[in-house]
C-alpha cells in the first residue's frame, strides 16, 4: 500500500505530464503521422471550416515526409522513397504551385528518349535505342524510333493498354469534382463503387488485361517490369493498383525540385499544426468523451478526434477498445544507392556505354533485383544508381554487377501493401466514433496523391461527423513566405 507521501508524489507527476487542455477550449484533432496522407488531414481541415480548433500532428522521426523521404549520395539528392508524381495528380499539383515549390522532370522518369532493356537473367529480351546527346532534334528522333520500336514488338497491344489506364485514370478524376457533387464515404468500397472502381480490386491486373486483348508478350515483358519497379510486384496484384501503376510509367510525370517531402512540410506550416517530432504514439485509448494519446517520450494527450495515417500493419499502436482491421502484408522494397560503375560483363555486353539507362527485370525468383536506373551521370566512369529489388543486396552481389563503387546507400521500405485480388478494406472509422483511418484507402492502390485524396475524405468526415458541419467552398490556400525547415536528408 502506497504511503500519503508516495501518493502525492504520484500525484504530483502525473500533472506535470503534458496534456491538451481540456474542456472548454476548442477541440483538437491529433493526427498520427506526417506525410502526404497526416499533411493532407491538417490542411483540408484548415481550407473546408474556419471554427477554431487546435492540429496536432505526431511522428516517429526527426523529420517530416514519411515514405516521401530524400537521400544524400556523395552530396548530390535523390528521391529515396516516393519519386513520381502524374501528371493528372491535381492534389499534388495544387499544393506544389500554392506552396511556391519549383517543378522537375526526374532524370529516372519513363520517356520514349529513355533506353530500356529488359533483362531476363542472361540476356537482353529487349532493348531500345541508347544516344546520348544535348541536342533536342536528336532526342526527338531517338523517341520516334524507340517507339517504332516498341510498337514492331508489341504491336496495337500498346494503344489497348493505354486505353485501359486512360479508362481508369477518368474514373478517378471524378473524387476531384465538386464539394457538392461528391459524397463524403465512410467506407473505401463505397468510395471506390461510387467511382466505378471497386471492380478492378476484385480481379488481377492479368486478368483484367487479357480482357483487354493485350497480347501475353506486353504483359510478360513490359507490364511486369513496370508492375516489378513501382510496386516490387508481378502482374498478379490487383487490378486498380496495377492500373495506377501502368499510369505511372507514361509521360508527364513530375517531382518537387528539392524533394517531394517539402509538400509535407508546407502543409503543415500553412495549417498552423502543432509539430511533435521524434514523438511515436504508443497507445490510443477511448476514454468516453475523448481519447487519450500516450508516446515513447512519456507524454499523454487528449485528443477529440485521432485520425492515424501511418499504415498500422508493422505499428504496435496498442487500441483500446481494441480494434479490428483485415490482415495484411507491405511489400518491403529495398533501395539501394551506388555512385560507381555497372560491369559491362555481368550484362554479356563489352562496353557501359552499350547498357540501358533503365534495366528492367521480368518475373524470375532468380533474378536478384527489379531494375536498375541511372539517376546521375557525372563522368564517363561516373554515376549514381538506383536499385530497386526484394531483398537486401549483398555486397558480395554488388560486387559482382558493379566494377566500381565509391558509395553505397541501402534503404528498406515497407512501401506499400502486398496486393492481393479480390482486396478486403479496414474501414475509413475504426471504432464508430472519431477514431479515423487514412492508410485504409492504401488496399486499393498507394501513390502520394490517393493518399491526399483518402486525406480529403477523411476531413471531410471529421466535420460532417464531429463538428456537424459542412466543408465552407469559399475558403482560399495561402503560403506563408516564413516557413520553418522541417526536414533534413536520411
Amino acid at each position: 500500500m502506497l504511503s500519503p507521501l508516495s501518493l502525492f508524489l504520484y500525484s504530483f507527476l502525473i500533472l506535470l505530464r503534458p496534456t491538451l487542455s481540456r474542456p472548454n477550449d476548442p477541440p483538437t484533432v491529433c493526427i498520427i503521422g506526417s506525410g502526404i496522407g497526416g499533411s493532407s488531414v491538417a490542411h483540408f481541415l484548415r481550407r473546408y471550416s474556419s471554427d477554431p480548433f487546435s492540429i496536432h500532428i505526431f511522428e516517429r522521426n526527426g523529420v517530416v515526409g514519411g515514405r516521401m523521404a530524400t537521400v544524400n549520395v556523395s552530396g548530390d539528392i535523390f528521391e529515396a522513397g516516393a519519386s513520381v508524381l502524374h501528371p493528372k495528380n491535381f492534389y499534388a499539383l495544387n499544393y506544389t504551385q500554392s506552396l511556391g515549390l519549383k517543378f522537375k522532370t526526374p532524370s529516372s522518369s519513363s520517356s520514349n528518349s529513355l533506353s530500356l532493356g529488359i533483362w531476363d537473367g542472361k540476356k537482353f529480351a529487349f532493348k531500345t535505342l541508347l544516344v546520348r546527346s544535348d541536342l533536342p532534334f536528336l532526342d526527338k528522333i531517338v523517341s520516334l524510333a524507340n517507339s517504332l520500336l516498341m510498337f514492331l514488338r508489341y504491336g496495337f497491344s500498346l494503344l489497348r493498354m493505354e486505353t485501359f489506364v486512360e479508362t481508369t485514370v477518368d474514373r478517378f478524376l471524378k473524387y476531384y469534382g465538386s464539394l457538392e457533387s461528391r459524397p463524403v464515404f465512410e467506407t473505401v468500397d463505397g468510395m471506390l463503387q461510387w467511382a466505378g472502381l471497386y471492380n478492378l480490386t476484385t480481379r488481377t491486373l492479368q486478368e483484367e488485361l487479357v480482357d483487354a486483348q493485350l497480347s501475353p508478350l506486353l504483359i510478360q515483358e513490359l507490364v511486369t517490369v513496370i508492375t516489378r519497379i513501382n510496386y516490387g510486384q508481378s502482374v498478379f496484384i490487383s487490378g486498380l493498383a496495377g492500373a495506377v501503376s501502368l499510369a505511372g510509367s507514361g509521360g508527364g510525370l513530375w517531382a518537387v525540385e528539392g524533394g517531394n517531402w517539402q509538400m509535407a512540410a508546407g502543409l503543415i506550416n500553412r495549417s498552423d499544426a502543432a509539430l511533435h517530432l521524434h514523438e511515436k504514439i504508443e497507445s490510443i485509448s477511448y476514454l468516453g468523451d475523448y481519447y487519450e494519446l500516450n508516446s515513447t517520450l512519456g507524454n499523454s494527450y487528449t485528443c477529440d478526434v485521432a485520425a492515424v495515417a501511418t499504415p498500422l500493419d508493422e505499428s504496435n499502436i496498442q487500441f483500446t477498445p481494441q480494434i479490428s482491421i483485415p490482415k495484411r502484408k507491405l511489400q518491403h522494397t529495398h533501395a539501394t544507392f551506388v555512385r560507381g560503375l555497372l560491369n559491362p560483363g555481368y550484362f554479356g555486353l563489352d562496353a557501359v556505354s552499350e547498357i540501358p539507362e533503365l534495366v528492367g527485370t521480368i518475373e524470375d525468383p532468380d533474378l536478384p533485383f527489379s531494375s536498375i536506373s541511372v539517376l546521375k551521370q557525372h563522368g564517363e566512369k561516373d554515376m549514381t544508381y538506383k536499385i530497386f529489388s526484394r531483398k537486401p543486396m549483398a555486397d558480395v552481389l554488388l560486387d559482382s554487377i558493379f566494377s566500381v563503387r565509391r558509395e553505397t546507400i541501402r534503404i528498406n521500405w515497407g512501401a506499400y501493401p502486398h496486393y492481393n485480388a479480390p482486396e478486403v478494406f479496414a474501414s475509413f472509422i475504426l471504432d464508430g466514433r472519431h477514431l479515423y483511418y487514412v492508410n485504409a484507402f492504401e488496399n486499393a492502390a498507394s501513390t502520394m496523391e490517393t493518399s491526399a485524396v483518402a486525406a480529403e475524405n477523411i476531413a471531410r468526415l471529421i466535420l460532417s461527423r464531429f463538428f456537424n458541419q459542412l466543408p465552407l467552398t469559399s475558403a482560399n490556400m495561402s503560403s506563408d513566405s516564413d516557413e520553418q525547415i522541417l526536414h533534413l536528408d536520411l
